[in-house]
């Protein structure tokens, strides 16, 4: 644990050390300019994302309405199963059974593919919301070019950082020092 957080602070320090060096050699200011936005607040006034917002409402309302009569189709018949369990010879009794169990299983399949962590769903929402942001993105790095930020911090969503400046991103130097850089990529 020691050496993990030794190598975290020198890690650091390396990164510090070649910021230094860069903006001596380039004669950049050491301080850089940074700004903050909310893009909850900035969504919430954007018509477009609220026309989406609605649209992906009525979608995973469809396809849940959809699956949930499936569902009760599925439930009439375990009923129907049970209430003539004792009229059905055991041979009856499993083939309803495998049939009800094919079923579901299909069921959960299809419920998978819509809402699943890659399901129709979720491809949908991000293709309606990919104009919107990148709408947002484009306007942040507009802000950003003006205003001369070099880092701008989201302090609504989960992704903290929205933009950074490329010309401070010193990944190159890291890999350089750590003998795995691409001996054809010129780092200026």
């Amino acid at each position: 644990m020691k050496k993990i957080v030794f190598f975290c602070f020198y890690l650091i320090f390396l990164v510090s050390l070649v910021d230094n060096i860069q903006a001596q050699k380039k004669d950049v200011p050491k301080q850089n300019k940074w700004g903050y936005i909310d893009t909850n607040f900035i969504l919430s006034k954007m018509p477009d994302y609220q026309k989406a917002q609605e649209e992906i409402a009525l979608l995973s309302e469809a396809w849940t309405e959809e699956l949930k009569t499936k569902y009760q189709e599925i439930d009439t018949l375990q009923n129907d199963l049970q209430e003539e369990a004792v009229l059905l010879s055991l041979e009856e009794k499993t083939k309803r059974m495998e049939e009800i169990k094919a079923k579901s299983d299909s069921l959960n399949a299809y419920r998978h593919s819509i809402f699943g962590i890659d399901g129709q769903f979720f491809q949908k929402k991000k293709e309606i919301l990919k104009t919107v942001q990148d709408r947002l993105f484009e306007a942040i790095e507009k802000v950003a070019e003006e205003y001369k930020l070099q880092t701008v911090f989201d302090k609504a969503g989960d992704q903290n950082i929205i933009y950074i400046n490329p010309v401070h991103d010193y990944s190159d130097y890291v890999l350089e020092k750590l003998g795995l850089g691409d001996p054809n990529d010129i780092i200026r």
